[in-house]
């Protein structure tokens, strides 16, 4: 999805003049992505954004509250990509395939941040099943805009394509290539288009 390695993220957020918030936002990002959220202690993202004790509870009373802050950057960023990977691909339903093959070929992919985070968290942290579950949403909303707009099954099908995107994604993360889940997505997208075309 991102340009960047989780590694450079880090160091770009320790060489750079960000303020203390946002650096302990953008360490905990790339850590909790690349490590997860339950193995990433609080000591570790204060030791590698480069803050001191006092300042990291200032902004973030609790880890809770951080994960949050990272659910919604890591929306807000994940969202601006998609909208970009699929403009560029040919803004139709064919554009999910090579927008996610992106993604899933770039170094630091681990999967969606949404689904390991309910996995991980969901059970303790309500917010991240809403989070989670509002992300899902606009990626589903994102995906009917790549529908004919004149369909009247488009809400279904975006829904039926998000739910394949999803199992592309957790396909991509355990095969030793992305390239099936790249395929069997590119199959589901194909009989869903050709059947609200017939």
């Amino acid at each position: 999805m991102d340009n960047h390695s989780s590694d450079t993220a880090l160091s770009t957020a320790l060489s750079t003049d960000l303020p203390p918030a946002e650096r302990i936002l953008v360490t905990a990002h790339a850590l909790f992505y690349r490590d997860g959220i339950r193995a990433t202690g609080i000591d570790r993202v204060i030791a590698e954004s480069g803050v001191a004790k006092k300042t990291f509870y200032r902004y973030y009373p609790a880890k809770n509250d951080l994960i949050v802050a990272f659910l919604e950057y890591r929306h807000r960023n994940w969202m601006t990509w998609f909208e970009d990977a699929v403009k560029r691909h040919g803004a139709d339903a064919n554009a999910l395939v090579p927008a996610l093959a992106e993604w899933f070929e770039s170094d630091e992919y681990r999967g969606c941040a949404f689904i390991n985070a309910v996995v991980e968290v969901g059970g303790t942290l309500p917010e991240a099943v809403d989070i989670s579950r509002r992300h899902k949403l606009d990626m589903a909303a994102v995906i009917r805009t790549l529908l004919p707009a004149a369909s009247r099954t488009a809400k279904a099908d975006a829904r039926a394509m998000a739910m394949a995107v999803d199992g592309a994604i957790v396909g991509a993360q355990f095969e030793e290539s992305p390239d099936m889940a790249l395929k069997s997505l590119a199959r589901v997208v194909k009989a869903i288009t050709d059947t609200a075309k017939g």
